[in-house]
Order: C-alpha cells, then structure tokens, then sequence
C-alpha cells in the first residue's frame, strides 16, 4: 500500500527561509500554515529526512527559541508576521486565500509540534486595509491520531454548497470589529471565506515531488478543543464523490497485463510487465490549470509465485517500483504460475492473469552414500537410493571404488541397478566406495565417500616389549608388528602392566612405542603387549621384567676460590650435594669454560677441590661442577666466574693471504693472538722484506686485521711479519709468511684429438700445449663423460696424451683439457667428441635353474631327464643380440636362439651337469657366464614283489621288500599297499615305510586283490602287477 512517507527534500521545490521576520529574543513563535487543495508543502523532520502535508489542511508550528526548520512550498506563498499577547504569529498563506478556516488535527508524527500550550487562545486578528477583517481560530491542544489514519489521509473538506452558504452567511453579519462572534449554535468556531474548490476530490494529488497524494474515502474525525467542534462533516454527496473516484481508480489499477518470461534456465527467470495507464483527476469546475498537476502517480507492484496455481497457494515474492524482477532458487524441471497487481497509496488493484512456465532440466541430484548390505573377506555388497531426477529420467549409476586412504577411484559397476556387490577384494583391507547418477541431461556429483574393510583374521601375539629407555619414574618400550598378517588392516595394540590384581592395560593405541609413566624408584615391573584388529585378537606376547633406575642427586655448591687467580692456575673448592639420591657420589666433575656455550672437562674425581693449570693470562673464565652416582648426573651447580692475571700479548695468528693475488698487490690478514692477555688489542703492524736476511720495511700500523700491500712486482717472493699491542705493550713478531705475486693464467686449449684404436673399449686422447702467458704450464686437466652427461676428471699430470681405458662399446662420449700454471687454471678449451664401435655382447648374468613346468607347458615326459635353465639378456654394446651357445662340457655347444630361458631334454637320471652360457650378435660371441651346476634327479622306485606270509579265516599277513633275495630299496622309501574293492577300485589300506601289514576283519574263504606302489623322493613309483590272496 502506497502511503505518506519521510522522504528527501524534492529539488523543485522552493525553500521559505524568513529570518528577518524572527526577533532575536527568546519569544515564543508561531507559524501558520495554509495549504489549498491538491497541493503540497514540506518541513524537515528531527531525522534529517522531509514530511510532506497535502492540503487542505492549516498546519500549526510552535517555536520556543526564534527559530523554525525551512519550509518548501509551492510558488506564491507569501508570509505575513503579526504580534499577539506575547507571541509572534506567521501566516503562509496561498495566493487564492480568501479567509482562513478552521484548523484540523495536524499529523501526529511531526514531532517538533508542542503540547498543550498557555499561550494558544482564541484572538481575533486585524488584518491590513486591503484585506476585509477574518477570524484566525488558535488550538489549545494537539490531538494524536494513529499512524494509519496519517499514512491514509481521512480529512475532508467541506463541500462546495456549504462553503458557500457560510461563506454568504460571515459576509452578512461581519461588522467593522475583527472579533465579533458567530451564533451559539457554531460552537464558537471562527470560519473564514474558504477559496473556490472543486467539486470533487481529485483521483490522486501531487506535491512536485512525483508522490501521489490519495485521500481516504472515510469522513473526518470530530475533536474537542476547549467545548467547540473544529469542522464541518461532509455531506452525502461529497462522499459518494470519493468513492465514485476510489472505485474508478481501482478498476484503472486492475488492467495489468499478465507478467512475460524470458532468461529462463534450470533454477531462475526473469519476469517483466508493463505499468498500467492512469490518468490525473478529471476538472469538473472549471479551477485555475495552476492549481492542478500532472505528474504521474507512483505505483508498487506486487508479483506472486505459485507451483499450483490456486488462489491460497500464491506466494508474495516481490514488492516494489520495478516492472522487472529475475526470480531465483527456482526447482529444476517444475511448473509455476505467476502474476502482478499493481498498489496506489491505499488503493490495490485485482491481480492479472496467471503465466505459466516451466524452468529447464538439470542433471540429478548428488546422492546419498551407499550402504552396506553385506561383508565378506573378498566382497562388499552395497546398495543406494535414488536422488531427485532434476526432470530428467536416471539411466545408470556409477560405483567407484579406491584402496586405502587412496584418492585414485576406478570404476566397478555402470548400470541401472540400485546394488551391486563388489568382488575379488583384499581380507582385512579398508575400501571407500561412492556412486553417482547419470541422466539425458549429464552426470551428477559423486556421493559422499563410504568407508569400510573387509572382514580378516585376528592377528598373531606380537613380540614381546623391547625397554628403549629407563627412567627414575618412567619406562620407555617399544615392540614390532606380529608376523604372518593377512591384509593391510589397521592394528590396534594394547600394553598391559602387571599389578596385585593382575594385568592392566596402560596404553590402547595404534602406536607401537610407549613410555610407562608415574612408577616408582629402584623397582622391577611386568609387561605383556596384545595386538588386535577389527576380528579381535588371539593370545598376549611373553612377559617381560623391567626395572626403573635409581634418582639423581642434588646438584652440588657453587665453586668458590681457595687462593687468588694467577695467571695461568685457578685453586677452586666446593661442597657436596644436600641429596645423593639415594645412592652414594661416586665422582665429581669440574668444568671451565671461557665462552657462554662451550665447556671442557678439567677434573673427574672424589675429591671437592682441583687446582686448573694452564690457563691463559688475563682470560675471563667460568667453572662449574656436578656430581654422579648410580642414579645418574645431578645438575650443575652455579657458575663462578673468574679472570687470569693478565701478560702481554702473544705473537699474531694465521698471518694470510685474503682475496686475490694479482701481479701488483697482495692482501693480507691475521688472527689475533690465543690470548689477548686481558686488554683488547689496539694496534696490529706489519712488516715486509724480499727475504730473511734483507732489510724489513713498514708497511702497515693500524687497528684493523688486515691490509693491502701494493706496488709489488709480479711473479715476485715476498716475506711478511705481523705483530699486536695493547695496554701492555707490543708482542712478539708473527711467523714469517711467504708469498709470491700472481702471474696470467693460460689461454685455452684447443679441442683434443681423439683417436680410436682397434679395441672398442679403449680412445687415444692427445692435445698441444696453449699460450702459458708468462708462467709455465705444469699441469693438464682432461675431463671426460657421457654425451649429454656430467664430465668428470679423468686425468690430470704434465702429458699432453692420454689414453681411455675400459669405455662402454658402441657409446657416444665427449672430453675436453684445461691447462694448470703456477698463475692459476685456463678456462677449459672446446669440446671434442667420439663414439665407440659396435663389440662383442657383454658377459650372460643371473643363469639359475628354474622349473620346466614354469617355462613351458609340459603334460608328458619323465622329469628326470629334463632340465630348465634361465638368464639375463646381457648388454649388447651396440650390436643387436641374435642368440645363445649354451656349453654342457664335453658336447658341443648347444645354439638357441634370442630367448631368455631353455629347457634341456632326454639328460641321463641322476646325473651332474656343468653349464655356460654365452651370447652371440653380428660381431661375434662374447664371453661365457660363470658356470653353474646342475643335477637330474633319479627316477621313481620300482614296486616290490609281495607275498603272504599268514593266513587265517578274517586275517591275512603281507610282505615285501625284504631277504636276500629281494631288490634291494633306497633309504626314504615309504611304500603304499592298495586292495581291490568292489569293482576295479583299489583303496590304500596302508602307507608307510614298514615292509609287512596285517589285514583284519576280512571274511571267511574270500580271495583277496592286492597291488603294491613304492615312493621316494625322485617320485612316486609305478602299481606292481596283481597279487590274489584267500582266507581260510
């Protein structure tokens, strides 16, 4: 619903400012509005934003301090200023104001309006020559109406008829004194010769600010201000006006066409309508065209959603000014209906036809992770359901599947069905599983990932805890996996603590280390570890015995100075520890240091004091001690620090050459001495001579350890001497140091030469000797390496040749020579490359007997006499390999052809073979393999002869294999006695390495079949023939 709202301050507007009018003083203000109709004034509000009033309507303004906020009224309003009993008036009045009528209720919502006042009483007023004399009518209060009746304006003025019989009715009893009265029957109210109006509220009313001003059709309220009414109420005719004008406004509002679609997609449209046409209030007096406007009314629109188009089902999804509006978070694949109404102020038109569209489809839904239906050690059964299609009928689903914590998914099933069961799985090993939709319109996202393992086996006991560290109330263990695990299944290990009540558990964890914490002193515990997976677990490791070490004692007194420090011995002494810890101090231990971070042992003993020799002088050192005993190192006590005598200085350390030597110069630098003798250095010298025995020179006195010596000669010896003082002196002189000045290195060598002999493994290098640039070449640098690879030093010496040994056949290298003077190394010349000849194929590796059955596909033959044989296909140094010689010894070699294994037939049982394989290519056959014995294995025993030795009505005794007379059989030989059942069938009645068997339970006068087998380790032997046997 369109009503009064605070709005900005329209710009087409005129502001009325009128502070020459105001006195300075702090009397009360008055301002007095009048507004015809159909039109508009704004004030500013206390927030800063604008009022708008539409008339007719006087509005009263009090201002207590001289001053009143602007006012922006239409063109032509004029202020007239008056004074009355203490207070100021301001009249703003039109400029077709005839008289001035009655006041009525101002809005409630202006808040700088004031309370009931003294100050307003009824008074008449005089007004200028020109003007006729009116009564101005002054509330004494300010009644507050609801909100509602301010945003929908419920004032109406009096009809035309009567304003004009009262207006008729003032000019014949007005006298010439301003105050006289009108009759009791008015109330005491004071009217005033209202302008001329229209016959008719106007449709909708404007203030310049594009705002439509609609008055309600309802009739205005009556007030009571001091026992007189404020107005007229309206006739009949003037409310059938209203609402004659209402309806028609309405019916103007309510042709709207249906709402277009256009940007449809999957989840939103976009919606536009055309606003409907309106037309200004109708002049039906014939009023000044000034007094009306022309601007069309703001309208607010309404758009409603719905998806089944009933009236109770429409849904408000928009309100506002725009004729377009993009709807969003529509469903994929589903029909709605929508339509507009359009709003004026308190006026709301019937909504427009519905349109109907459908948004587009999309690819399903993402769903739900599978479940599990069923768990085996190698198959997962799953199942899943069905997410929201988008419009669009689900055709398959996808199940991928992935090892582990592993990321890499690989597919197991595309199909329509909702479950699958996965096989061929791991035992014990954890699998996730996701599944995705798949329809007309494209694939959905893939479910959530679920996670699960494979049913195993408990694991086997572990090892027993190993100790990896003691401790004073702790001990540390660890252990190892059980051995044998079936799968990748997770462990979980649990480490138990024998206690009066038994076994209790200390640690339940993945881990396979644990420190046992809050034990006691000096005492044995007993420990068991289990290990356990998703099955559970079987049996605990064996126990083991460990014990926690004693205490370490309290760190001993601080070390104090028996006698003063001298310059190279410090005497200390010190005192035991309050608590040896429960164990007595086996030795102490002094330290000295003269850094903050580096200590060095000086004593280790009983005995509590040591005297420290060989100190240097004037030294800053620190001491400090520690005791020991069978409970382990106490801490260390509190330092003492103490300074050596102090001597003068030591001679200059590591006197140096620092940079580069060039022909002209030479930078030097030194080390302080060992010991500054307990003043810092202040001043370094150096000196210089051409030898020994010549004279020194001085070449540098100075704070700095360091110093350049210029205008040298080059290629020159030169020996230098350095020196340091401080608070006590020079020191002694450095040792001599000698250095000679630089000389240019080489030039580059040119690219060697390289020859290639008849051996594929061998390169002759040569090179000639470069430009030594004043200093004899002494040293030649040959780098040598792969084609494409790091070169590396294969010689260096004075030759100018050099020779490759043992090079790879058929292999593309590259070299190249630096040359070496005493000035220092050339830059390495050019880069030469060969590439060796083809050779004979390297030496055959990793020859081993292997199992005919794994070569090829054996059915028939004896194994026996049967050998396989495997290898490497050796290097082939360049030349393709064609094939093999194997060597058996005394026979010729045996040729095969590019393979990498052979099987050897028709070999004598029981015998051993000496084998050697070498391969062949285009340049010939390279060097045999080391040689490898083998040996056949013997044939299956032969059946024995068998007899009976015992007969008797259910019984009958067996023998074989025994007597001089039988064949004698190899140790190991286990035999297998087979009688003949019904039929044909022969059933093992015995197995065994016993030469005799007695049958039982047989019956009587029955003849008996019986077959013999006899095995060993080369096989199982041949069924000897039938032997028949009766009973008696």
């Amino acid at each position: 619903m369109m009503m009064d709202q605070t709005l900005e301050a329209p710009p087409l507007l005129s502001e009325l400012g009128f502070p020459h009018m105001l006195s300075t003083d702090c009397m009360q203000q008055m301002f007095l509005v009048q507004v015809n109709p159909g039109e508009a004034f704004t004030i500013p509000t206390e927030g800063g934003h604008i009022q708008y009033i539409t008339g007719p309507a006087p509005v009263p303004m009090l201002s207590h301090n001289g001053s009143v906020a602007p006012i922006y009224l239409p063109p032509g309003y004029m202020p007239s200023v008056m004074e009355e009993n203490g207070m100021r008036k301001m009249m703003l009045l039109p400029p077709t104001l005839e008289f001035h009528p009655s006041l009525p209720p101002p809005p409630p919502h202006l808040s700088h309006y004031p309370p009931h006042h003294p100050a307003l009483l009824p008074h008449p007023h005089i007004f200028p020559p020109e003007m006729p004399p009116h009564y101005l009518h002054h509330m004494h209060s300010l009644p507050i109406y609801p909100e509602k009746e301010l945003m929908c304006p419920t004032m109406v003025m009096p009809s035309l008829k009567a304003q004009d019989q009262l207006h008729r009715r003032l000019k014949e009893r007005s006298g010439p004194v301003a105050n006289a009265n009108v009759n009791p029957n008015t109330n005491g109210v004071h009217l005033s010769t209202p302008p001329p109006l229209p016959k008719g509220p106007p449709l909708a009313l404007y203030n310049g600010h594009s705002k439509p001003l609609t008055p309600s059709p309802r009739p205005s309220r009556h007030n009571k201000l001091s026992g007189r009414t404020r107005a007229t109420p309206p006739s009949d005719t003037e409310s059938t006006d209203i609402e004659a004008e209402t309806h028609k406004a309405k019916e103007m509002m309510s042709i709207i066409c249906k709402p277009t679609v256009s940007g449809l997609t999957c989840h939103s449209a976009v919606l536009s309508w055309f606003a409907p046409i309106i037309l200004p209030a109708r002049d039906l007096t014939g009023a000044d065209k000034h007094t009306r406007t022309h601007t069309p009314p703001l309208l607010c629109y309404e758009l409603v959603l719905s998806q089944s188009g009933t009236d109770g089902d429409y849904k408000l999804v928009y309100q506002g000014r725009d004729t377009t509006f993009t709807l969003g978070d529509l469903k994929p694949a589903t029909h709605y209906y929508a339509r507009v109404c359009v709003a004026c102020r308190s006026i709301k038109g019937s909504a427009s036809e519905a349109v109907t569209f459908t948004t587009l489809c999309t690819p399903p839904d993402t769903p739900p992770p599978p479940r599990i239906l069923l768990r085996t050690k190698s198959s997962v059964g799953l199942q899943w359901k069905a997410p929201y299609d988008n419009g669009a009928r689900i055709t398959a689903y996808l199940l991928e599947c992935c090892e582990g914590k592993q990321n890499s998914f690989k597919e197991v099933y595309c199909g329509p069905s909702k479950q699958y069961t996965v096989v061929r799985l791991t035992p014990a090993t954890r699998y996730g599983f996701r599944v995705a939709a798949k329809s007309t319109t494209g694939m959905s996202a893939f479910s959530e990932v679920l996670s699960c393992c494979t049913v195993g086996c408990a694991p086997p006991a572990p090892s027993p805890p190993a100790l990896s560290a003691v401790g004073v109330s702790w001990i540390s263990l660890h252990w190892s996996a059980p051995c044998g695990l079936v799968g990748r299944d997770t462990l979980t290990y649990t480490l138990e603590l024998e206690e009066p009540e038994g076994f209790r558990p200390k640690y339940t964890g993945e881990e396979m280390c644990y420190t046992v914490k809050s034990l006691e002193r000096s005492t044995s515990y007993r420990f068991r570890v289990l290990a356990a997976n998703a099955e559970g677990h079987i049996q605990p490791s064996t126990v083991v015995e460990y014990s926690t070490s004693a205490d370490a004692p309290d760190r001993p007194g601080t070390p104090q100075l028996h006698t003063p420090p001298l310059a190279h011995r410090i005497h200390t002494i010190w005192d035991g520890p309050e608590d040896d810890g429960g164990s007595p101090i086996m030795h102490y231990v002094l330290e000295l240091s003269h850094t903050d971070d580096q200590w060095e042992v000086v004593y280790t003993g009983p005995q509590q004091e040591h005297v420290c020799d060989g100190l240097e002088p004037g030294t800053w050192f620190k001491l400090r001690v520690y005791c020991q005993s069978q409970g382990g190192k106490s801490q260390v006590s509190e330092c003492l620090s103490v300074q050596t005598a102090p001597v003068h200085p030591g001679p200059c350390r590591a006197l140096r050459v620092s940079g580069a030597i060039t022909p002209s110069e030479i930078t030097l630098s030194w080390d302080a001495p060992d010991c500054d003798s307990g003043s810092d250095m202040c001043q370094y010298a150096v000196e210089m001579a051409d030898s020994v025995d010549t004279t020194h020179t001085h070449v540098y006195q100075g704070p700095e350890r360091n110093c350049i010596v210029t205008s040298l000669l080059p290629a020159t010896h030169y020996c230098f001497w350095a020196r340091a003082a401080n608070q006590a002196g020079w020191g002694l002189w450095s040792e001599m140091f000698q250095v000679s000045t630089a000389a240019t290195p080489p030039q580059p060598c040119g690219p060697p030469v390289l020859t290639v002999s008849a051996d594929p493994t061998c390169v002759s290098v040569s090179w000639e000797v470069p430009p030594c640039n004043g200093a004899k070449v002494c040293e030649f640098r040959l780098e040598w390496g792969l084609q494409g690879g790091p070169l590396q030093v294969a010689y260096h010496g004075p030759s100018t040749s050099w020779e490759m040994t043992e090079l790879i056949p058929a292999t593309e290298y590259c070299c190249r020579v630096q040359a070496v003077s005493e000035a220092g190394a050339g830059p390495f010349g050019d880069i030469a490359m060969v590439t060796t000849p083809p050779s004979v194929p390297a030496a055959v590796e990793c020859v081993e007997e292997v199992s005919a059955e794994s070569v090829i596909d054996i059915t028939t033959g004896a194994s026996a006499s049967r050998l396989a044989v495997t290898w490497k296909e050796p290097c082939c140094h360049g030349a393709e390999i064609t094939g093999y010689n194997i060597d058996l010894g005394e026979q010729l070699p045996l040729s095969v052809g590019r393979t990498s294994h052979h099987v050897l037939e028709n070999l004598q049982p029981n015998s051993t073979l000496r084998l050697r394989v070498r391969a062949l290519n285009s340049i010939g056959a390279g060097p045999y393999s080391n040689p490898l014995r083998l040996r056949t294995p013997p044939l299956p025993p032969a059946p024995p002869s068998l007899e009976c030795t015992v007969c008797s009505p259910h019984t009958l005794k067996l023998r074989w294999g025994e007597g001089p007379t039988r064949t004698p059989t190899p140790k190991g030989t286990h035999y297998c006695l087979h009688m003949q059942t019904g039929g044909d069938r022969l059933v093992c009645v015995y197995s065994g390495s016993s030469h005799s068997f007695k049958l039982q339970r047989l019956s009587e006068a029955t003849e008996y079949n019986f077959s013999i087998q006899a095995v060993s380790s080369a096989g199982r032997g041949p069924l000897s023939p039938r032997y028949s046997f009766s009973t008696t």
